[in-house]
């Protein structure tokens, strides 16, 4: 038994079905003639065409963005660096501190 595909829309399409949509027709018509699964198709770009505009109805790229190599591998500022030394050491002047308040808990 061969497994039904999900039908892949062009812009153009959903454009053409929003704005007969907008002009009047009936979802259920328009759904019947352009052979869509759901009249619901058709009411959900009209939503993202409302929300959006024609960028809405436009096909967005699959799966996680790239990131930018080069962004990565730009030196640091030399105050970025100091002040993450610094926080570093806040962190580790505290953590001294409490261990050798423990300390002083534990002795008699």
């Amino acid at each position: 038994m061969a497994k039904p595909t999900k039908r892949l829309f062009s812009f153009e399409f959903k454009l053409d079905a929003v704005r007969r949509f907008q002009a009047g027709e009936s979802k259920v018509a328009l759904a019947k003639e352009l052979q869509l699964s759901s009249p619901q198709l058709i009411e959900k770009w009209a939503r993202q065409y409302r929300a959006e505009g024609e960028d809405g109805l436009r096909a967005k790229p699959k799966g996680r963005p790239k990131t930018n190599p080069e962004a990565s591998t730009q030196p640091e500022s030399e105050i970025q660096r100091l002040r993450r030394e610094n926080e570093r050491l806040r962190a580790e002047v505290a953590f001294l501190g409490k261990v050798h308040a423990l300390r002083d808990e534990e002795r008699p």
